[in-house]
């Protein structure tokens, strides 16, 4: 067994094998079934943008059936309209964008930013975010207060600088950092970055020290945060009627300041996953392409009060000469989706309304066969994961950060490595990438959390998991997260 004095020495330790953890990876992976024509045809979810998930019959029907047809795409609009309306009542409204990036940007832009126009110098303005996961999306859009969190993004994306994450900054819009009480943010991976460990999240400590930001900010226009509901996002306690205690809060704060609380779900489902009306949500973002099976684009969900300005900033609130909806030219056009995802968008928003039991049933298949192949793992990495299933994200959360608390047996207090999302931009996501070379498509591993959904490869054209290629999946991930601490030294 390897002895590390700091985690430091057993990451470079990492580092130095990553040829054999590959090597072994590739070796295993041809040894349980991947290979030949099976080979990189399983992934461990459909809700990743560089390798997009497999839609159902019916998404795949609905997009098929107005290729050829001449339809209105106003008309389109108005029928997402009526489905958000008929699930969350007629204060609320919906409209689709090309992706929930574009989405997110029409929210910060429409309803957060500063006006540009008229005399005089433009003010600035700044909302509040929590320091969770995946910052560099719903707390990307403002320049980072303190400064100390300038660069926090900089290495996350295909290129640096003004190209990359960091450029999506708005004009005069400013984004105050806050620190969630109970979390935790110490180094891991090879690159070695701050990485949120989230599980012992303490909800009303945190809604308190964002209360506490938002007294002194002045110009305050809003608050953000994600709205995923694992312990792992930092989401574990939750109110009686379901909705998130943290949320709640953070909803409850925006209110009283008169601002809008916008929340990032983007591996979320709309009637089966997280409610806004639960949660106190103003504005709610969604990727329709992660968890809810349709086609690539994005959808904002929310009060009508604020989804009028997403509408005008999208060209489909009303005509100059006063209709009732439109669809055309406005700042956001190059956001629209296009008849044949709004078509798709539309159909798998009626199979999640229509169809919940199909859904909820594939997600506690897939917590079962999790819960069986880890239980399965080298006797001294047993117990030190946490499972846990979200209908929100139509997937299963395998958290580790209970390796850190107790330890692996016999390893010198050191846990399962983890890696962060810097790691995966620079290559050296070795869970990720050991995937890749086993032959299975990869999902979300980093920050000791992860993520396992079903569709991409591993659902039926009707919708339902085919258990044996799930199965082969995650027994690919135990696999590969014994190869890696038994080439270091921690079994």
């Amino acid at each position: 067994m390897a002895d590390y004095k700091y985690k430091m020495d057993l990451y470079e330790a990492v580092r130095a094998k990553i040829p054999e953890i590959f090597a072994e990876a590739a070796k295993v992976g041809e040894e349980i079934g991947f290979k030949g024509d099976m080979k990189h045809q399983v992934g461990l979810t459909g809700a990743v943008s560089g390798c997009h998930g497999l839609n159902p019959s019916k998404v795949a029907d609905a997009m098929h059936g107005v290729a050829r047809k001449i339809v209105s795409s106003s008309q389109l609009d108005v029928r997402v309209s009526r489905i958000i309306k008929d699930w969350l009542g007629d204060e609320w409204d919906g409209v689709m964008t090309s992706t929930c990036e574009a989405a997110l940007q029409v929210c910060f832009d429409s309803v957060f930013t500063p006006p540009l126009l008229g005399r005089g110098n433009s003010y600035s303005s700044r909302y509040i975010a929590p320091y969770e996961r995946h910052i560099h999306h719903q707390a990307g859009y403002g320049r980072p207060y303190p400064g100390r969190f300038k660069d926090t993004v900089a290495d996350r994306g295909n290129c640096a600088g003004e190209m990359g994450m960091m450029g999506k900054r708005l004009c005069n819009l400013e984004v105050d950092i806050v620190p969630m009480k109970g979390a935790l943010y110490g180094n891991h991976g090879i690159k070695y970055y701050p990485s949120p460990l989230l599980t012992k999240v303490d909800a009303m400590g945190t809604a308190e020290k964002m209360r506490r930001h938002a007294e002194r900010t002045p110009n305050i226009c809003g608050f953000a945060s994600l709205g995923y509901d694992t312990p792992g996002y930092g989401y574990r306690e939750k109110n009686p009627d379901g909705g998130s205690v943290l949320r709640s809060e953070i909803g409850k704060i925006a209110n009283e300041f008169d601002v809008p609380y916008l929340v990032d779900n983007a591996f979320g489902s709309v009637f089966i996953g997280t409610d806004p009306r639960y949660n106190n949500i103003d504005l709610m973002v969604y990727s329709v392409d992660k968890a809810m099976g349709g086609p690539t684009s994005g959808l904002i969900v929310g009060k009508e009060e604020y989804v009028t300005y997403c509408r005008r900033a999208r060209g489909t609130h009303s005509e100059r000469w006063g209709t009732m909806t439109a669809h055309g030219k406005a700042a956001y056009v190059g956001f629209d989706p296009g008849k044949e995802a709004l078509a798709g968008g539309i159909a798998a928003m009626e199979f999640l309304r229509d169809e919940p039991k199909l859904w909820k049933d594939n997600v506690d298949k897939l917590e079962k066969i999790a819960v069986e192949e880890f239980n399965g793992i080298d006797s001294k990495l047993q117990g030190l994961f946490e499972i846990t299933k979200s209908y929100n994200s139509a997937a299963v959360e395998i958290n580790y950060e209970k390796s850190w608390e107790k330890g692996i047996p016999g390893a010198g207090g050191m846990g399962i490595p983890i890696f962060t999302i810097e790691d995966m931009y620079s290559g050296t996501q070795v869970l990720q990438t050991g995937l890749m070379k086993m032959g299975v498509i990869p999902t979300i591993t980093y920050d000791a959390n992860i993520f396992i959904s079903t569709g991409l490869g591993t659902t039926d054209p009707d919708g339902c998991l085919q258990e044996d290629r799930m199965r082969l999946g995650i027994k690919g991930m135990v696999k590969l997260i014994e190869i890696l601490c038994r080439q270091v030294g921690l079994i």
